[in-house]
């Protein structure tokens, strides 16, 4: 129905390969024929190939600005401005892949648009004030200027909701968010986890397991203070970021930070972990999913996505606060259950977030919405 229409994608920043760039990877495959559209690109070749298979990316004026490839993020002021410089008005179809502006892209009576929302602006909304104190801008001249532009960033963030015809949230989770923020509802469409890339093994060894980009809200400070505590307890990271030297120092013997790992060492850590340590307030939360795709059980802060990806006791088990405390207790109670776990049924369990799922459920709603679009301009 929809293979020769004219489509849209509209992303955010490209960067690098996250868990953004996995739904745009999919949305391309789904829809060969769409244009991709983002605020700046500065991807590597391999995953230029990936996420957009060597598509070309229309961007916006940012991509000329001073050191955009470094310090994109600086110029979110100028974010609403240039998504709305974007000209899409020749698609029949657009679909925005949002986290932050990407969904305000300016569309016509005629075109329909779907916006996938990842999170509606996470510094500007849930997070505002975890940002400014995290960024030293509670006070001052320069904390003054960051609130004056993240208040008129949210004023830009209501009133572009109307531009969208329909969301889609990546989890019930999100799905509140944007009906407290937006006052509109929304479809729940699962992310795509790549499912058949991690192996199941039943064998576990004595060892846990985190990875993540060491940022702040990941919470990997948490999990490293608590394992601190746990002197017979081995406790592997994997990942790198602005945290890491901070979180190195922190880490005692029985903590192994490995720093960045490629694809293979990640999948083998995984499959042989005895769980998988998650402490981030997450909108969905990728890596447990992979996790126990490998068999591996979670133990997860008890909110935001990993409510729905975690079985509680069947697939892992949940600590309820943000807390060194809370989360030893988890690590205590995890391992008195450990051999309950089934490593066989917690593999079919992530099965259910596989991209294919995605995919086939992706395209049945843009197909629907399309045709229920055609009839209401009829």
């Amino acid at each position: 129905m929809i293979d020769n229409l004219k489509i849209a994608i509209v992303h955010e920043w490209l960067i690098d390969y996250s868990g953004s760039e996995k739904v745009l990877e999919q949305l391309v495959q789904i829809f060969p024929q769409a244009t991709v559209f983002a605020l700046v690109e500065f991807l590597s070749e391999n995953h230029k190939s990936l996420i957009v298979n060597n598509k070309p990316v229309q961007t916006s004026f940012i991509q000329k600005l001073p050191f955009a490839k470094k310090q994109y993020r600086n110029y979110l002021p100028l974010m609403p401005l240039a998504v709305e410089q974007l000209d899409v008005s020749s698609f029949d179809i657009v679909i925005s892949s949002s986290h932050a502006v990407a969904k305000g892209i300016i569309t016509n009576a005629n075109q329909l648009h779907i916006s996938y929302v990842h999170s509606p602006i996470r510094y500007a909304w849930d997070l505002y004030h975890h940002y400014l104190h995290e960024t030293n801008l509670k006070r001052g001249l320069r904390g003054f200027a960051a609130k004056l532009i993240l208040h008129y960033i949210r004023i830009w963030d209501i009133t572009t909701a109307n531009r969208v015809d329909y969301f889609i949230s990546n989890s019930n989770y999100i799905g509140r968010r944007i009906r407290r923020t937006y006052n509109r509802t929304s479809d729940t469409i699962y992310p795509p986890v790549d499912v058949n890339s991690f192996t199941l093994c039943t064998a576990k060894e004595d060892f846990y397991l985190t990875a993540s980009r060491l940022v702040p809200y990941k919470k990997v400070d948490l999990i490293v203070e608590a394992f601190n505590k746990l002197p017979g307890k081995k406790l592997i990271v994997i990942g790198d970021g602005p945290d890491f030297n901070k979180i190195r120092q922190k880490a005692k013997a029985n903590v192994q930070l490995l720093g960045y790992q490629d694809f293979d060492t990640l999948n083998a850590y995984m499959q042989k972990a005895k769980a998988f340590v998650f402490a981030a307030d997450e909108d969905f939360g990728i890596t447990p999913v992979e996790a126990q795709a490998c068999g591996t059980p979670v133990i997860a802060y008890g909110k935001g996505g990993a409510l729905e990806t975690v079985l509680e006791q069947i697939t892992g088990v949940f600590f309820k606060e943000q807390t060194t405390e809370s989360l030893l207790q988890a690590i205590l109670y995890f391992e008195q259950i450990a051999n309950s776990f089934n490593a066989e049924t917690i593999r079919h369990h992530a099965e259910k977030f596989d991209k294919s799922n995605f995919n086939a459920n992706i395209m049945k709603y843009v197909q629907e919405k399309y045709l229920l679009h055609q009839n209401n301009m009829a």
